[in-house]
């Protein structure tokens, strides 16, 4: 879950503490917890490959040998990169942590690419490869049909139709708003994004039959029970994150054992905390910036729902879960970076690594399902769709237009004629005082008499 960096820690005094952060006290202790372990990371890795090039017998079975060599590869890469990484700006609870989903980001981009290079039917085949019940093409689940609430003409349980609804989606649903708006720490953004999921989702529906949902489940219990319970229930939490008093003491400076069981559950909370101010319209930059984050989720979480359609996973699968873990402890840092560098350009001059990583993950998830159905993709929109979509890009570019330039014009042009008002006014003042009137009338008297003396 996202964790407030220290960001006490990362300025090292290059500038003052921004106003939305919390004051921290930390009595500096660094026990061996904090401490690197490189040496020991490293000999117990060459151990364990001494141990599998000595002692063990290699078996004969090319496919296995194959996959472990993958497997061992990967795992010294992460080895590597939880010791030596750059740290993010998250330090709770345990600046390795954040460097292993670090290291993990940069093996997915890679199988990302390995799988977006290969055919659609050698890819497909490949997920055998992780699982050999996967390549095999699934049926799409409709949860639309029959939409009444209450259904009379089933005698024993007219409510079928919500139980029918009721699976493990809901708690996912709940859930993983809830950890989304601990990312973006912000209502209005938080609920512009689920809104816009639900359009989306009556959008394309003609695509993916997994889209085409009731109404009272698109509103009622995506949007206004589940989402809207766990955006309310993260603010909640925000509100006391944001107010928490942040006081740092060493384990063994503890004197009771209640202290220390207390130290130890509180390592797994934020070292500090940043409350986001996204004011999208502050400036054309920011809201520029703030319309390509909600982009990006939203494309990210359509991703999730591509990608099992032409990979051929079933949504239950554990590849479909392990990809979401891995958002919800990559997104909580990038959101953070992306709020940094917004917010605070001269400390951050580029973007986050793992900001970057997100993006390109993002960007390569789509291009994969660009390729391995693009007839899905091209797939065209009803025409009522497709006028509502440009209604709406019109009403967005109008409104920037007037925001950030029409408005702006106008305002300047006010000031403008605000300034040359207030100058009129104090000449008139000037003009109508005693000693201005006297000085304007000795001028002329004053030039007469250099007219004698000439």
């Amino acid at each position: 879950q996202p964790n407030g960096g220290a960001p006490g820690a990362e300025r090292d005094g290059a500038g003052p503490r921004r106003s939305t952060e919390s004051e921290v006290y930390d009595d500096g202790t660094n026990t061996f917890f904090w401490r690197a372990h490189t040496l020991t990371v490293l000999f117990i890795l060459t151990c364990a490959l001494g141990y599998v090039t000595l002692l063990e017998e290699t078996p004969q079975d090319t496919a296995y040998n194959t996959k472990r060599g993958i497997v061992a590869s990967i795992l010294v890469f992460l080895c590597f990169g939880v010791t030596q990484a750059k740290d993010g700006p998250f330090s709770r609870p345990h600046p390795a942590y954040w460097r292993f989903w670090l290291c993990v980001s940069v093996v997915y981009e890679l199988f990302l690419i390995f799988i977006l290079f290969q055919t659609v039917q050698d890819g497909r085949q490949f997920m055998k490869y992780i699982d050999p019940h996967l390549g095999v093409p699934l049926p799409e689940r409709d949860y639309g049909g029959n939409c009444l609430i209450y259904d009379p003409g089933n005698g024993t349980d007219p409510f079928h139709n919500i139980w029918d609804k009721l699976d493990g989606f809901v708690p996912a649903h709940f859930f993983g708003w809830y950890l989304k708006t601990l990312m973006i720490r912000d209502w209005w953004m938080c609920m512009i994004i689920s809104v816009m999921f639900e359009f989306l989702e009556y959008s394309l529906e003609h695509q993916l039959p997994n889209f085409s949902e009731c109404w009272w489940d698109h509103w009622i219990m995506d949007v206004i029970l589940c989402n809207g319970l766990g955006i309310y229930c993260g603010m909640k939490t925000l509100s006391w994150l944001s107010l928490k008093t942040y006081k740092w003491q060493g384990l063994w400076n503890i004197p009771t054992y209640k202290g220390k069981m207390k130290r130890i559950v509180f390592q797994f909370t934020p070292y500090s905390w940043v409350k986001f101010e996204w004011k999208p319209a502050s400036s054309l930059r920011r809201w520029l910036a703030v319309c390509g984050i909600i982009f990006v989720f939203l494309l990210a979480e359509l991703n999730t729902f591509y990608l099992k359609f032409v990979l051929w996973m079933p949504p239950e699968h554990y590849l479909v879960l392990l990809r979401l873990v891995f958002f919800v402890n990559v997104g909580g840092v990038a959101m953070r970076e992306i709020y940094d560098f917004m917010d605070d350009p001269k400390f951050h001059k580029k973007l986050g690594q793992q900001a970057w990583l997100v993006a390109a993950i993002t960007a390569t998830e789509f291009l994969i399902v660009v390729k391995y159905d693009p007839y899905t993709l091209t797939l065209s929109l009803p025409f009522y769709i497709t006028q509502c979509w440009i209604l709406g890009i019109i009403l967005v570019l109008t409104w920037t237009a007037w925001r950030f330039f029409i408005r702006d014009i106008t305002l300047r042009y006010k000031e403008i004629r605000r300034q040359k008002q207030e100058h009129r006014h104090d000449k008139d003042k000037c003009l109508s005082n005693g000693d201005g009137h006297s000085a304007l009338l000795d001028e002329p008297s004053g030039s007469k008499l250099r007219e004698r003396k000439l």
